[in-house]
């Protein structure tokens, strides 16, 4: 395997990166906080129909262009440069990849051509409120009703699912235990008994919402997979989400470093600039390394996914939990290279920290993906 991105990948970055430093500039960020869609339609509208990055992963034949995740990787890094306000990641990283791993022929006929072009949102409503991993954690059930199915119980933590279209819904069947009884359901954003929240949170660039389903009633087309045994195709459309936000993280993390080395600078203290202070110099050396850690972390990881491996969770979670590691270190060196400007609102310096707290939680903090690889390894 070769650690390297190919020239055409190079290109998709740079490409990304003239788009996104204007589309996604701190001014226009600021201002998609603001809202709580949480995002400009306009610049959501640009990404999938004259940019066509809604339609990267997707099979051709439902309307993609097939591309790898190791074509995928350049383009979060870059949208986490820039704290992308935008549905991309709750559609793409998370909702198609549940349909592309546990969809049938039919449903992602049905469902994905609309998604590549952008013009349909999906959100994965798999957390509940104790915000625990794992298939225990999962809570809302599901029980047969004629030839199709009830849904009952909440979600907390889902990424965009106050404005999406659809909603995937992990359910387990009532009375099962473990990952026994586990199902994934196909919900219109529309459906009735269905009510969907904005939560306010700590990361105002990144909108999540509650959603409570109240007796909602689906066809037995809703249904993703087998009954019953939807869970190993919800770990690995999880463990393809947790690859992907590595990556943003990757991205993330440099900027914060990026913006650390261009202020210390520019900085003086003392008559001369700040960062020719060994103190400075070592925190910049230290994010640099944590920095090309997780980039290789996460590469390795995309690379894996590229090739479709069996068993992805070893790598995905030893990504996620060090680019989670690596990218709140640097939001916080990034802070305190800054000094009290760093701590002010109006820079963004406390973005990128909101932001590294919260990716640090969401699909799994890094203390549960350690203690995954351990028992994957045996130990």
């Amino acid at each position: 395997m070769e650690f390297c991105f190919s020239e055409e990948q190079n290109e998709l970055r740079r490409a990304a990166r003239r788009f996104l430093e204007v589309e996604s500039s701190e001014a226009r960020v600021r201002a998609a906080m603001e809202t709580e869609r949480g995002y400009d339609p306009r610049v959501w509208k640009q990404l999938s129909e004259e940019l066509a990055w809604t339609a990267l992963t997707i099979p051709e034949a439902y309307g993609g262009l097939g591309l790898s995740y190791l074509d995928l990787h350049p383009l979060m890094e870059e949208m986490g440069r820039t704290l992308l306000c935008a549905p991309f990641f709750s559609t793409i990283c998370l909702g198609a990849n549940a349909l592309l791993v546990g969809g049938s022929d039919a449903q992602k006929d049905r469902y994905l051509p609309s998604i590549a072009a952008g013009e349909t949102t999906v959100a994965l409503a798999y957390a509940e409120k104790n915000l625990a991993q794992g298939a225990d954690a999962i809570e809302t059930t599901y029980s047969k009703r004629g030839d199709g199915y009830v849904l009952r119980g909440s979600k907390h933590y889902v990424v965009d699912g106050h404005t999406s279209d659809l909603i995937i819904v992990t359910a387990r069947a009532e009375g099962s235990r473990g990952s026994e009884g586990i199902c994934s359901f196909v919900v219109p954003g529309d459906a009735a008994g269905l009510t969907r929240t904005w939560t306010p949170s700590m990361d105002q660039t990144r909108k999540l919402a509650t959603i409570v389903l109240d007796g909602v009633t689906v066809a037995a087309d809703a249904r993703l997979g087998a009954e019953g045994d939807a869970w190993h195709s919800c770990e690995r459309a999880l463990d393809l989400a947790r690859i992907a936000l590595a990556a943003e993280q990757v991205g993330a993390a440099e900027m914060c470093l990026d913006m650390s080395v261009e202020y210390a600078k520019v900085r003086h203290q003392f008559g001369r600039p700040i960062g020719s202070f060994q103190a400075i110099k070592h925190k910049c050396a230290d994010m640099l390394t944590m920095v090309e850690s997780a980039r290789s972390a996460a590469f390795h990881a995309s690379a894996l996914a590229g090739q479709d491996e069996v068993d992805l969770s070893e790598a995905a979670s030893s990504a996620k939990a060090f680019c989670s590691d690596a990218f709140f270190h640097c939001a916080a060196e990034n802070i305190q290279i800054h000094g009290g400007i760093g701590f002010t609102w109006e820079h963004p310096a406390h973005m990128y920290f909101k932001r590294a707290k919260a990716s640090e939680v969401l699909l799994g903090d890094p203390a549960f993906h350690r203690e995954r690889v351990a028992q994957r390894m045996g130990l």
